[in-house]
């Protein structure tokens, strides 16, 4: 694909970008929803941190990524679901319904070219709608705020990925659904079907955890925790690509509809092949400033050099608090530092009303030996793993991560996200029909 095909096409998506209104609306109501986020999440990090004179919370306890950056760009993930497959869709439904398509594919420019730009059109887009979160970082950094490079663009990263999935999804489905209304009813039920496997899978385990697992909302979960996963990456980029290639098959007019059915089956498996692989993926580094995903590294150096792969039974229901505490403060740490297998008995079922004596155990084999115990606390469960390998203790260092309160108000936030960030999209929005015109 030639450099100069892309620049011609580009400057045409471009054009019917910016002359759209809803990009403007999203842009405008995308700036509003950070900037209320923003600030609602600097006054509740600055009532943890004793504004006011209240008690501040433990100083470790208080994150930039938990009580900033994850709430601030939450409000992307509601116009990455909502907003932007509408805009998606409009460059593709656009010129299906007009017959433009036609004319475009006779162009002496490929598909691959005309799909590339409409990519990177989006992606302009979403560089754009990122300036109001630009300028959160901006305002946070000014009040005396902590950033962390490491973990702010390990987060950008996920809802990125998130965003290129979400686009290249959009776009299939305008190509290959007759009209902008049926595509859009496409990402609607997708996304409501993650949201079904997400619930589905809670506490149950095997294949359905694991496919789980790489849903949009559990990846960003991931990226939210600090923890950059190879599996996660590469699954992600790999579904964007597929679908990408399900544009290309569906887009064409003089394609018959059983040739593309019979390669967009061939592309679902061939995809489905390689999804498989590369959860096998077993690459993840932390990324969060306060280690929160992994053990000490002299605990993390111990459970190396186990051998022996470790099976847990959890007996605890799904909607058990235990549950949670021990998949996120135990398990995620213990699979990033050796082999773990976990059996979940009570998965589908609630164990809180059982009279089973065993509920709420955990039971551990390794190396031929088993304990069982109650507690959900990483100490107790790194003792008993131990006594199970026959391995000391070893010595562990004081936490080095100090935490970051900040007892300070979001001022200007408001003039900035509600005054002057819908003057400046107004202003732009003006700017872009005027040169439109005189162009």
């Amino acid at each position: 694909m030639r450099s100069r095909e892309l620049r011609v096409v580009l400057r045409k998506d471009l054009a019917e970008l910016f002359a759209s209104r809803a990009f403007w609306l999203l842009l405008l109501f995308t700036g509003l929803i950070a900037g209320q986020s923003f600030i609602s999440a600097v006054e509740l990090y600055a009532e943890a941190s004793g504004i006011d004179g209240g008690a501040p919370a433990l100083a470790q306890g208080l994150s930039p990524l938990d009580g900033i950056l994850s709430p601030t760009l939450g409000a992307y993930d509601l116009a990455i679901m909502l907003l932007f497959p509408f805009v998606a869709i409009r460059l593709v439904a656009a010129e299906k319904s007009s017959q433009a398509l036609k004319l475009v594919l006779q162009w002496p420019v490929s598909l691959r070219a005309q799909l590339a730009s409409k990519l990177v059109a989006l992606v302009i887009a979403w560089l754009l709608a990122l300036v109001a979160f630009g300028v959160a970082l901006v305002l946070w950094t000014s009040y005396g705020g902590h950033l962390d490079a490491g973990e702010t663009l390990n987060l950008l990263m996920g809802y990125t990925l998130r965003f290129l999935l979400t686009m290249s999804l959009a776009m299939a489905a305008a190509a290959a659904m007759p009209g902008a209304a049926n595509a859009a009813v496409v990402v609607l039920a997708f996304t409501i079907g993650t949201w079904a496997l997400d619930f589905l899978a809670t506490g149950r385990g095997g294949w359905i955890e694991t496919l789980a697992s790489y849903t949009p909302a559990s990846a960003l979960r991931t990226f939210e925790r600090g923890l950059l996963r190879a599996d996660v990456v590469a699954v992600l980029l790999l579904l964007t690509l597929a679908l990408l290639v399900l544009t290309a098959i569906w887009l064409h007019p003089a394609k018959p509809p059983r040739h593309a059915i019979a390669q967009t089956l061939a592309t679902l498996a061939m995809t489905l092949a390689l999804c498989a692989l590369a959860s096998r993926l077993h690459a993840s580094a932390d990324l969060a400033e306060d280690r929160r995903n992994s053990f000490a590294d002299a605990d993390v150096r111990a459970l190396e050099r186990i051998d022996a792969p470790l099976a847990i039974t959890l007996r605890l229901a799904a909607e058990d608090p235990r549950m949670n505490d021990f998949e996120r403060e135990v398990l995620v740490k213990l699979r990033r530092a050796m082999r773990v297998t976990v059996r979940y008995p009570y998965a589908g079922r609630s164990g809180l009303f059982d009279n089973d004596p065993r509920y709420g155990t955990i039971e551990y084999h390794l190396a031929g030996r088993d304990a069982v115990s109650r507690s959900t606390t990483p100490d107790i469960v790194l003792e008993t793993i131990y006594g199970l390998a026959r391995v000391p203790m070893p010595p562990r260092g004081e936490p080095s991560y100090p935490g970051y309160p900040l007892a300070k108000h979001a001022r200007g936030a408001a003039v900035v996200f509600y005054a002057l960030w819908p003057l400046s999209v107004l202003l732009a929005a003006r700017g872009a029909g005027r040169s439109r015109r005189t162009g």
